[in-house]
């Protein structure tokens, strides 16, 4: 586990389990790093054995050497892949021969989501109630197949960084797009078609039933329209696509004369296979058809020769066939007929002709039911010949329906296509009119305001941003960032136009909650949070913060923000690019301090004693915080909005008593002279010219009287508490 050593590799793994989300993880007994998300299964560390696992992979894929694989499959790599293998086959004993060749997935071609950045941005869920519904993936999600759903979950978690592969992307969801009717005759060719991959699994596991294959059979029926349908796009991705899917006639053709379309949901109902599949079950149906026949010409036999009218004959799991007389009719019985069981109203017997018929019945029934079986055991090995074919079709399949998905939201939403920058020195993220794709979606109370954002590695990599409560601050981040995340994942976005130099990473920091089983407070959360952004950002990442150092005291949380701020635009993560709400209006003075600063603030008009919030934003600082109005909106009672106007008057001037000390809570009669005095600002003026006095003072050689002299040029210098 050296991989993950230090905060990094830690951020790395986290970051990769958030993205994948898996139900199970494997690590071994020793493992000391602490708890991770998911269900943990400890196994002894010798099954992360690297000899062990090249062994394992090379004798399960038949292969020689696992170079094929590729050179990143090594060390740790090598051994999760074997220790996940032993796993498997350990656990489900089953034919794991649906199980694709290893792949590794490299980091340095996808743009990062850690978990925070999933959560704050609500990617996957809505922060309200963990729900889909309100989420990104929630609005983005037209597909209509169940793989092809995962796969744009797995996209959308996964972005591209690559320009070049952005933009194979990109073409297919434009050709889609600007060609509605092939659209539109791909989608409703998919909705026709199942689930392969799940299928494929069910069939290794040997948990299939014959409904499975029958959907199996009709999708592959409808392949050959799909890939005539499919070779019509142009576009390079579009082509590849087409060449995924296989035309797998055999199979198809085989499927197809063996399984009866109107098969059970199991084994055990019978009538599995089309008649003509196999001579014997034909045979063994045809003997089972005939006993019916024979029973029906007993039972008229006997009516006739007893003469009793109402018999009957029927068949139950413990007495199998028997004869039935109501008890109106009993003296009519014959005495050759054996008595089998009495009832309330009637009276069963059986005789020696029924008894050789109903084992005749029997053995044909569970001969045809032991018959099925086989059938059906050599119709999943014949299916799992197939396997590499089919999950190639499966993937091309949940492509298409990923692309034509992307194009439908792109044409339905008036999305357009994002530039993606290839090595932009600049580093420039520019969106003209952009637009929150969830908001936009689900506020229909009003119309929502565009934006437009502009951010680069020069010359402004930080935008301060300043504003009220409510006003949208908040929004105009996240929505930066979701459209950063959409290009990126090749899909078209909410904008009027955008260019886009991607990201490698994108952080967030957005709110904070105690998180009690880990013993952390609120300020503490932000300050890890913000620690692992100051360790982890590269000069080519997207950084949203919402708020720094609000947990703490106000001076001590402005120095915190004030010195984050200054290492994201000068340490070792310098030119990442940086979006920045806060409510410490100090922070717009980095702009007079620092290069690479723009102050922007969320326009608002005051109407009387009411705020209006206009959702857009512009450059400049804002004017002031407004959050006592805000309370105000929020039904603060009207004593205390008038308390803390009054309060807020006399910090606004520094109001100070008689010894200089800050009167916070002053009342209206605290006299004009007391109030007067004013408090030493935050950022106070240099007094290198003092310091310079001192140093350049030969002290051991002063007379007393140019000593005095001295303090009191000092003294003149530094102005009086009452000045």
């Amino acid at each position: 586990m050296a991989g993950f050593d230090g905060s990094q590799g830690r951020s790395r793994l986290m970051s990769t389990l958030a993205q994948f989300a898996p139900k199970e993880i494997l690590l071994p007994d020793s493992w000391q790093d602490g708890a991770l998300p998911g269900h943990i299964k400890e196994v002894e560390p010798y099954r992360f054995d690297t000899d062990a696992a090249e062994e394992s992979l090379k004798s399960f894929f038949k292969i020689d050497t696992i170079a094929g694989f590729g050179e990143q499959l090594n060390g740790l790599a090598l051994g999760a892949a074997g220790a996940a293998l032993w796993y498997l086959g350990d656990v489900h004993q089953g034919i794991l021969g649906h199980l694709r060749p290893v792949r590794v997935i490299s980091d340095e071609d996808i743009l990062i989501l850690d978990e925070n950045a999933l959560k704050n941005l609500e990617i996957l869920r809505n922060s309200h109630d963990q729900k889909r519904e309100g989420s990104l993936l929630g609005v983005m999600d037209r597909t209509v197949t169940g793989p092809g759903a995962r796969l744009l979950r797995e996209m959308l978690t996964r972005p591209l960084r690559k320009p070049h592969e952005i933009e194979r992307r990109l073409d297919l969801v434009q050709e889609l797009v600007e060609d509605p009717v092939l659209r539109g005759r791909i989608r409703k060719d998919l909705k026709q078609v199942c689930d392969i991959e799940r299928i494929l699994s069910r069939f290794s596991a040997g948990t299939a039933g014959p409904r499975d294959a029958v959907a199996l059979s009709q999708t592959l029926v409808q392949i050959p329209e799909m890939m005539d349908l499919l070779s019509e796009l142009d576009s390079d991705l579009g082509e590849s696509l087409c060449r995924m899917i296989k035309d797998t006639g055999d199979l198809k053709d085989f499927l197809v004369s063996a399984l009866s379309p109107d098969a059970p949901p199991t084994l055990r109902d019978g009538g599995v296979f089309r008649e003509g599949h196999s001579e014997e079950l034909d045979a063994l149906r045809s003997m089972a058809t005939d006993s019916r026949k024979y029973l029906s010409g007993i039972e008229s036999r006997e009516k006739e020769r007893t003469s009793i009218p109402s018999l009957k004959i029927g068949f139950n799991r413990v007495f199998g066939y028997f004869l039935e007389v109501t008890n109106v009719h009993r003296e009519l019985v014959p005495e050759d007929w054996i008595r089998k069981q009495t009832l309330v109203n009637a009276e069963r017997y059986i005789t020696e002709e029924l008894k050789e018929l109903e084992e005749k019945i029997l053995s044909a029934q569970e001969r045809m039911s032991a018959l099925e079986r086989e059938l059906f055991e050599d119709l999943r090995l014949r299916l799992l010949d197939d396997t590499a074919e089919l999950q190639e079709t499966a993937r091309g399949l949940a492509l298409a329906d990923v692309y034509c998905a992307l194009a439908e939201l792109a044409h339905t939403s008036s999305y357009v296509r994002p530039v993606l920058l290839d090595d932009d020195q600049e580093g420039r993220i520019s969106i003209t009119q952009g637009r929150h794709p969830v908001l936009e979606k689900i506020d229909h109370s009003r119309t929502f305001v565009p934006n437009d954002v502009y951010l680069d590695s020069g010359s402004c990599r930080m935008i301060i941003l300043t504003g009220p409560n409510m006003a949208g601050k908040s929004t105009y981040m996240r929505q930066v960032a979701l459209i950063v995340i959409m290009a990126q994942m090749g899909s078209f976005v909410p904008a009027r136009e955008s260019l886009i130099s991607p990201a490698d990473r994108i952080f967030t920091r957005v709110g904070a909650a105690d998180v009690l089983t880990k013993g952390l407070s609120t300020f503490m959360v932000e300050m890890v949070e913000t620690a692992d952004i100051l360790n982890n950002a590269t000069e080519k990442s997207l950084v949203v913060l919402d708020e720094i150092g609000r947990g703490t005291s106000t001076f001590d949380g402005i120095s915190i923000a004030w010195a984050v701020a200054e290492d994201l635009l000068e340490g070792r993560c310098r030119g990442c690019r940086t979006l920045f709400a806060t409510h410490y209006h100090e922070l717009t003075e980095l702009a007079l301090t620092r290069e690479g600063v723009r102050n922007f603030n969320v326009a608002i008009r005051e109407w009387g004693e009411k705020l209006v919030f206009l959702h857009r934003v512009q450059e400049g600082p804002a004017d002031k915080s407004y959050g006592i109005l805000v309370g105000r909106l929020a039904g603060l009672p009207e004593g205390v909005v008038a308390r803390a106007r009054e309060i807020l008057g006399n910090l606004e001037s520094h109001a100070l008593d008689s010894e200089g000390i800050p009167v916070l809570a002053a009342h209206d009669d605290i006299t004009k002279e007391e109030s007067s005095a004013d408090q030493l600002g935050l950022f106070q003026p240099d007094r290198q010219d003092i310091l310079e006095m001192l140093r350049d003072a030969d002290i051991d050689n002063l007379s007393p009287i140019e000593a005095l002299n001295l303090l009191a040029k000092i003294k003149y210098k530094i102005p009086s508490p009452k000045e």
